[in-house]
C-alpha cells in the first residue's frame, strides 16, 4: 500500500470509499428520480414525518452499494431499523435517502439523496445529490467542498442585519429572544441538507434551527459546510459527534465563524432555558 494512504478498520483507502460513495448516490438520485412526478402518496411514520415508496427504494439501493460493499462498516439511516452493532464499528455510513420527502412528494426541487462517511464519531466523507437541479456536492476532511467538481466556500460575514437565514418562518420574531433581531432576510428550503449545501455554495449565509434535528439529516451537510470554510455546531455552540446510541443532534446553528459566533450568543440562552 502507498505510504501515507489512510486506511479503516478494514484496510480500506479513504480514496476507495470517496469513489464508492460518490457512484452510490449520484445512482441513487437517478433511481428517486425514476419516481419523481409519478403522483406518488406518503404514509405517515410514528414521528408524524412522511415516508414514500421512493424513500424506501433508494434506502434499500444505498444499503446495498454501501453497506454491503463495506461490511465491516456501520450503517445509519432514516429509512432503516437502527442496529446496535453500529456502535462498535469504527467507521459508519449515515443516509437519508430522500431529504426533503415533503418537497419530493409535491413535485418541487428542494430535495437531496445524502451521505456521509463517519469514523470515530467524525465526518470524513460526505455527498449530496440535488438531481432536480443536477447539483453533485462533495467534501472529504481535510480536502475541501466542491459543486460539481468546483471548489465551494461559505460568505464571508460577520453582521447579522442583512443576511440571509434558513430559519423557520417566524422564529426569529418569537419572544423567546432575549434582545430583538436586526432585520435579516428569511430564505426557506424544504430538505436541510440543501439548506447547508446552499451555506456551502455561498447562496446564503446561515442556517438556525432550536429543535432536535437526527443524525442523518447533519452529518454529510456538516462536513461540506466545515470543509468550506464555515462552522457548525448545535444551538448550544457544542460541537457535533455522530454516531451516538441516540443519534439525534440539539438543534443546528451554521455559518461563517463570525457570524455563527455572533447566532450563537442568542441560540444558547434559548437553548440553556428550553433544553432542546
Amino acid at each position: 500500500m502507498e505510504k501515507g494512504v489512510k486506511t479503516g478498520e478494514a484496510g480500506q483507502p479513504l480514496a476507495d470509499d470517496e469513489a464508492l460513495l460518490a457512484g452510490a448516490v449520484q445512482a441513487a438520485g437517478e433511481l428517486a428520480l425514476s419516481f419523481f412526478g409519478r403522483g406518488l402518496v406518503g404514509t405517515r411514520k410514528v414521528d408524524d414525518t412522511p415516508v414514500s415508496e421512493a424513500d424506501l427504494a433508494v434506502d434499500r439501493f444505498l444499503h446495498e452499494r454501501l453497506a454491503m460493499a463495506r461490511p465491516a462498516y456501520g450503517w445509519l439511516s432514516e429509512e432503516s431499523a437502527d442496529r446496535p452493532e453500529r456502535l462498535e464499528a469504527r467507521r459508519v455510513w449515515i443516509v437519508d435517502p430522500i431529504d426533503g420527502t415533503r418537497a419530493f412528494l409535491a413535485g418541487l426541487p428542494d430535495w437531496t439523496i445524502s451521505a456521509a462517511l463517519v469514523e470515530d464519531g467524525q465526518p470524513v466523507l460526505a455527498a449530496i445529490f440535488n438531481p432536480k437541479m443536477s447539483e453533485f456536492f462533495a467534501a472529504r476532511r481535510g480536502r475541501g467542498s466542491a459543486l460539481n467538481g468546483n471548489p465551494i466556500a461559505v460568505p464571508a460575514r460577520d453582521r447579522l442585519e442583512g443576511s440571509r437565514i434558513f430559519a423557520n418562518k417566524g422564529l426569529l420574531r418569537r419572544k423567546i429572544w432575549t434582545e430583538p433581531w436586526p432585520r435579516t432576510r428569511n430564505v426557506w428550503a424544504n430538505s436541510i441538507t440543501y439548506r447547508l449545501a446552499l451555506i456551502a455554495a455561498g447562496r446564503a449565509d446561515a442556517a438556525l434551527s432550536i429543535t432536535r434535528k437526527a443524525e442523518w439529516d447533519l452529518a454529510a451537510a456538516a462536513l461540506l459546510v466545515q470543509e468550506a470554510g464555515g462552522k457548525v455546531t448545535d444551538a448550544s455552540g457544542a460541537a457535533m459527534r455522530f454516531n451516538r446510541p441516540r443519534p439525534h443532534i440539539n438543534g443546528l446553528v451554521a455559518a461563517a465563524p463570525a457570524l455563527h459566533e455572533l447566532l450563537i450568543a442568542r441560540t444558547r440562552l434559548v437553548a440553556a432555558v428550553d433544553e432542546i
